[in-house]
Formats: structure tokens, sequence, C-alpha cells
């Protein structure tokens, strides 16, 4: 009987948690507006004839069948308008249909409309303007257009206000009006200064000398550029305070005066230090609107793992009877159903070798007819080896459920990458900031191009474009073009650059040059303002302790993404190779991180000194056992079985996930969203890298570190004028490689020309003249 009380309970509440009710409540408001309102407009037009028709119904002169109604409603609709228009509200009945429609679109689409402001904004503005229609028909009784739009409501109002304040209620009318919009609009200070000529704001000079203007104030409460408070700051900080003469006592009313002054000074920088608010970069674009999660789609095969249980015991039988036949008895085995493969742990029992167990892959993966086996022996912090089977009907992860989870929206992450599902169903989350850059690698068509959609996605979902930017490289043209309409919001690029998605090889090495640079200059930053890093700096920018004008800024995270990055090794070599490493090694403290994808990952383009310097590596599945150590330093990506699935090495774990699957046009709906609204007025800039100074740089540490005998090889060079590297070896006894260096310290000096094959070098000095004054500079 006891559980049959909450069933009978529930039935009987079912009538009002009916989620019907809502939507036929809604639609009948939306039906009741249209009627309300063509039934006041046919009234507005035939109100004379059919006035006297209704009245005479209500006083019972007439039957319902004898009455003559020119309402386009009929009978219902013309008594409807009688009372809405006539009796009550007069011209402001026109306000009901509106906000009836309202209720019922709300009640129907479930929207975040804010019913409640709008019904007190409605209804304020119908008693306000009946009131003041009915002081102006007490004014001009006459007026034949105030008597059509009067109601019930202004006779009401107006009489008894005006036996009580007369030519008072239009002080009433514009103080209440007023009052609403100070209160409705949260007005919080009126500035009056764009309205009114500078010298109604400006002080006495003495005033001015230990005050702060009130231009000065609204500068400090209201200011929106740190250059305008730093201003405020430095006039501030330089009022003059005359001191007493040195080599004379001051005396009684000097001192006091003196008193006088600097006690002004201090309750003026006590009322300034007080005013001033924290900076915020937002307010630039402070309307911008974060990207909805309604642009993404969702999927109807998304709902369940579709692993039955039948499929869970079959498995579980062939890896028992495989490890049997081979002599290896199990103490336990349980599975756990991931989106992309299930896990079946397994407890060998006493004096069974791991290894033994390790060298099974293949034949279980037979036993199973099953491609992606893999096996992991031991699983790090559980005393069981792991097993894990692909599901014949694989889930699909949509980037949507990843992104709606309150562990995304609520997290604390400085830059937040959705990266998947985990084996267990969780949601896996990574902090970009902490990674701090990221190496991914797959074959062509395993979900490298969706996995830097999901990356850049993520971000865009999080971030403020004031508070991130991202350099986007793409050799093959098409990967991240869709992300040109975001320029003005989320990208950053050369000066001289027209395309801010930069594709030639040419302008990649510019821009990671140009990304040192940009590097170097934060590092000064950091020195300047006494921080460890960009969370730091930025803190102390916003609380305004930072100057401007000492080229102080907030500076907003970068990430920069190269797509297929093989291809500019291949293309650049070493002038890729040298930024990037610089980069990875130094960048992270200033805010400056690298997301690098190649599908070919060979040793060739994954160096040594990249990889050491990207701790977080992601593999999609790769063709070969060799390629997956060289992304991940272990086998297993070989084994992976495609669409999205993935293995991310972190912090000396390896982790299978199920990256989350986001669609072309999905992409072009979050970007489309953000450049349909109000950007900056360009891209953010990187500085402008000049090739030549490149070269200048070489040559000045080419110089500050050459040969001992340089100048006698140069003066010998000269004398013969012949720029041969034999010559340097026969006349000074040297070695091939020194004469080699000594000729290529030469050539950056400008002593010789470049290199022509079989030739000798053309010697560019012509006498010892000329090379001593050279040697000078």
């Amino acid at each position: 009987m006891a559980k049959n009380i909450p069933k009978k309970q529930e039935k009987k509440n079912l009538w009002y948690q009916d989620k019907r009710l809502p939507i036929i409540g809604g639609v009948f408001l939306q039906g009741l507006a249209v009627f309300f309102f063509f039934s006041l407009v046919a009234h507005y037009l035939y109100e004379q004839i059919d006035q006297s028709t209704i009245e005479a119904f209500f006083n019972s002169h007439i039957s319902i069948q004898e009455t003559n109604i020119h309402n386009w409603l009929g009978l219902l609709g013309a008594m409807c308008a009688y009372f809405l228009f006539f009796r009550w509200f007069g011209i402001t009945a026109f306000l009901v249909p509106p906000l009836l429609y309202l209720i019922g679109h709300q009640w129907v689409y479930k929207t975040q409309m804010s019913m409640g402001k709008i019904f007190i904004f409605i209804a304020f503005f119908m008693l306000w303007l009946n009131t003041a229609l009915g002081f102006l028909h007490i004014l001009l009784p006459e007026l034949p257009l105030l008597i059509k739009w009067m109601g019930g409501v202004s006779i009401a109002l107006s009489i008894p206000l005006y036996q009580y304040l007369g030519w008072g209620i239009p002080l009433l009318l514009l103080f209440s009006l007023i009052i609403f919009f100070i209160y409705f609009f949260n007005i919080t200070s009126l500035n009056f200064k764009k309205y009114f000529p500078k010298k109604f704001f400006n002080l006495s000079k003495q005033q001015k000398k230990y005050t702060v203007t009130a231009t000065q104030e609204a500068v400090i409460t209201k200011s929106k550029k740190p250059d305008e408070l730093a201003t405020v700051l430095n006039q501030e900080k330089n009022i003059d305070v005359e001191d007493p003469k040195p080599s004379l006592l001051p005396s009684k009313n000097e001192s006091s005066a003196t008193a006088n002054l600097l006690i002004k000074k201090n309750e003026c920088s006590e009322k300034f230090s007080s005013t001033v608010e924290n900076y915020d970069p937002k307010l630039d674009l402070s309307g911008y609107c974060y990207p909805t999660i309604d642009l993404l789609e969702k999927y109807d095969n998304q709902s369940q793992v579709k692993v039955t249980k039948t499929e869970l015991e079959e498995n579980k039988d062939k890896i028992i009877a495989t490890l049997i036949n081979f002599k290896i008895g199990i103490a336990n085995i349980k599975a756990t159903i991931g989106p992309t493969v299930t896990l079946y742990e397994i407890v060998p029992k006493a004096g069974v070798k791991i290894s033994k167990i390790k060298n099974l892959e293949d034949d279980i993966a037979l036993s199973l007819a099953a491609l992606g086996i893999r096996i992991i022996a031991p699983i790090p912090g559980k005393g069981t080896i792991g097993i894990e089977v692909p599901n014949t009907q694989k889930e699909m992860v949509a980037l949507r459920s990843i992104l709606a989870t309150e562990k995304f929206m609520k997290g604390t992450y400085e830059l937040p990458i959705a990266l998947g599902k985990t084996i267990a169903n969780e949601i896996f989350i990574a902090d970009l900031a902490s990674m701090p850059h990221l190496l991914i690698a797959g074959a062509t068509g395993q979900g490298k191009s969706v996995g830097l959609n999901v990356v850049l996605a993520s971000l865009l979902y999080k971030k403020h474009p004031s508070q991130l930017k991202f350099v986007l490289v793409d050799p093959k043209k098409v990967e991240l073009s869709l992300y040109n309409k975001i320029e003005r919001h989320f990208l950053a690029k050369l000066p001289n650059n027209e395309e801010p998605i930069i594709t030639a090889t040419k302008k990649v090495i510019h821009t990671l040059n140009s990304l040192c640079m940009e590097m170097d200059n934060r590092y000064e930053l950091l020195k300047e303002a006494g921080v460890r890093n960009i969370k730091e700096y930025n803190e102390k920018f916003v609380q305004r302790k930072l100057n401007p004008n000492k080229g102080h800024q907030f500076l907003p995270y970068m990430v920069l993404v190269i797509d297929e990055f093989a291809d500019m090794m291949m293309t650049a070599g070493k002038e890729i190779e040298l930024p990037i490493a610089r980069l990875a090694q130094l960048a992270r403290a200033v805010g400056i991180h690298l997301v690098l994808a190649t599908q070919r990952p060979s040793v060739n383009v994954i160096t040594g000194i990249i990889k050491a310097n990207f701790p977080v590596r992601i593999s999609f599945r790769v063709t070969s056992k060799i390629d997956s150590r060289t992304i991940l330093d272990t086998g297993g990506a070989e084994q992976l079985i495609g669409q999205g699935d993935m293995l991310v090495s972190m912090n000396s774990d390896i982790v299978r996930l199920q990256c989350p699957f986001v669609d072309t046009a999905e992409v072009e709906s979050i970007c489309a969203y953000i450049g349909a609204q109000r950007g900056y007025t360009s891209a953010y800039l990187l500085p402008m890298y000049e090739e030549e100074e490149k070269k200048e740089e070489l040559l000045a540490t080419s110089l500050t570190e050459k040969d001992d005998l340089f100048e006698e090889a140069a003066k010998l060079i000269v004398l013969h004028q012949q720029g041969s590297t034999s010559l340097i070896q026969r006349k000074l006894k040297l070695g091939y490689n020194r004469a080699g260096r000594l000729i290529d310290q030469l050539e950056s000096a400008g002593i010789v020309g470049p290199f022509e094959g079989s030739k000798a070098r053309e010697v560019l000095i012509q006498d010892e003249n000329a090379l001593q004054k050279l040697l000078q500079k």
C-alpha cells in the first residue's frame, strides 16, 4: 500500500504538470491579442455608429437580433472594444494586445524576456498617458481629438488630481517620468558635460590647484580608456604645494596655511582613490554577445550508447576463452561502456606475467573479429589489465553536448578546451593555458581538422574578443578560411598583411618572428610591472596600478594555430623550427600558446626540440607503430578506429577519448554570429617584422663572435683581391672548417660577395684604406 500512494498522488498532480498547458495557454493569449487588436481598430473607425448601439443594448432597449454592428468582429468584438477603449483606457488600449501577445510568446517558446519589466513599462505609460490626456481635456474641453482618445480612466484620474494639484499636474507628470526612467533603466549618473560649454565645468586656478575638478571626477568614475585615467592620475600627482622658504622660519600664519594646503591635498587624494573603479577591457565591445548553444546541432543518435547486454557477455566469454587457451587464468572481469569502445578490466590470477597477456593482442582481436583492440597492461593506478574493444555501434559525441554541460560553462579554466568523452563517459576538459602548447597528429581523414575546429570553437564560446586573439596559419588555404569573418574580433596579423589567414610560407616566417618580437615586448612590460606572468600583469593593470602612458596595456592571450605543420617544415625547415622552438620554450608566461597539427608525425617534422616543448600531445589514428611512438612515445595510436577516436598524452598519462564532432556548417554559423556584431576597427596588429633588420642582427652577432684571425684574413683577401677559402687555408695555415667560417664572416661584414659555385667570391673592398674604415665601424 505504501508504494501505491505516490502513484495516486502523481496522477492527481498531472493536470497542472502537463507540459502542453503552457503552449495551449500561450496560443490562446496570442489569438486573444489579435482579436482585441482588430476589434479596437474597427472601434476606432466606427466608434460613433457602434457606441450608441452598444449602450442601447446594455440598457435593454433592443434585442440581439436587432443590433446593427459595424465592428469587423461582430457584437462580441464591439463589446470588448467598447469596454477597453471607451469605458477604460482610451487610445492606450492599443497597448493591451502587444502585452498579451508577448506573454503568450514566452509561454509557447520559453524565451528569456523579462515579462515583469515589460508589464511595468506598459502599465506605467497607460496611467501616465491617461492622466496627461485628462489634464489636456480639462484645459481644452472642446478639442474633438482629445475626446476621441480619452477613456474612463482619464476622467477618473485627472479630475481629483486637478482639484488637489491644479497646475501642479504637469510637474507631477514630469518628475514621475524622470523617476521612472532612472529606476527602470538603472541610470546611476547624469553627465551633462557634452551638452554644455567647457567653461561651465572649469574651476578657478586656485581650486584646480588643490582639488580634483568635476571633469576629472567624471573621467575617473566613467572612464573606459586607460589613457584617460592615466592623464587624470598625472594631473592629480602634479599638484603644487608651496613650501616655506628654507632660509627663514615660517611664521604662524604661513605654517597654518601650508598645513591647510596639505590637508586639502590629502582630502583630494582620499576622494580620488575612493572614486577609481577597476578597468574593464570588455568595455570597448560592451555589447558583444557570446555565441549561443543553439548555433550547434543536436544529433539524434547520441542519446544512449547502443551496447547490448548480449554483446557484453559474448565479448567477455571470448576474452576468457582466448586467455584460457593460452593457460592464463582470470580472477575477475568487468566492463565499462564508453562512446566508442568498451573497456574490459581483468584481474589475472596470481603468478601470471603481464607481458604474456600483452603479447596476445592480435589473438584477442582475432577471436573478437574486431579492429582496434588495445591492451593496457597494467592500467595506471589500478591493479588490473585493460582490454579496449570497439563498440559495434559507435556513439556520436556532439560538441553541443559537451559545451552545454555545467562543467564547461561554469569552469574556471583560463583557456578551456572541450576534448571529448572518456571511456567512462566523463567530460574531459583541458586548459590550454596550463598545457601550455598542444601538438596534434593523425592520418588523413581521422578527425584532425574536426579536432582543430573543436579547439577554436571551445575558446570562442568562453572568451571575449578583448581577452583572446588567434594567429591562424593554413597552408592548404581551405581548412581555416571559415574564420575570416571574425577578423575584427579575434584574429591577429602583420600590419602589411591583407588576409588574416596566413597561407604563404614567407609570410609564415615573418609572422613567427613577429610573434617572437611580441613575446620580447611582453616580457619587457612584465619586467617593468614587477610580475612573473600575464595573469598577474593583467590583474595589476585592471586595478589601475600600471600607467598606459608608459606603454602598459591589457594583454590578450594569443593562440597560434598551424595546420599541416609538416608542409611548413618541408618548405622552410630551420626558418620555421627555430622561432617555433623559441616560442614554445619562452612564450607561456606572456600568454602566447601554440597548437600545431600534422598528418605526418615523422622525426624530421616533430623534431626533438619541438617534442621537448610540447608535453601535451594528441594522436588520432596513424598508419604505423613508429608514427605512434614519434608522437606519443608509445604505441597504441595505430590501433585506434578513426572518426575522432584519439589518445591524449598528458602528465605522463595516456587517455583514450572520443573527440566531439562539429560540422563545417556549425562553425560557419558561429563565425557568422560573431562577425555580424560590432568589432574593432581592424584585426589585432602584431609588431612589424622586416627581414633586413634580422640580417643586421645576424651581422652584429657574427661580428661580436668573430674569429681571432678575422682582420688578418680580411687584409689578406683585400690584398690579393681574391675571395677564396683555399687562399685563407694556405696563407694562414688553417683547416677547411675554420677557413669556411672566416669566409662566411667576411660575407656578413660585406667584404666579399655571396657564394658563386666553383668561381672565387667577388671582393667588394678595393684597398686597405676602405677596409680600415669598414673595420672601424
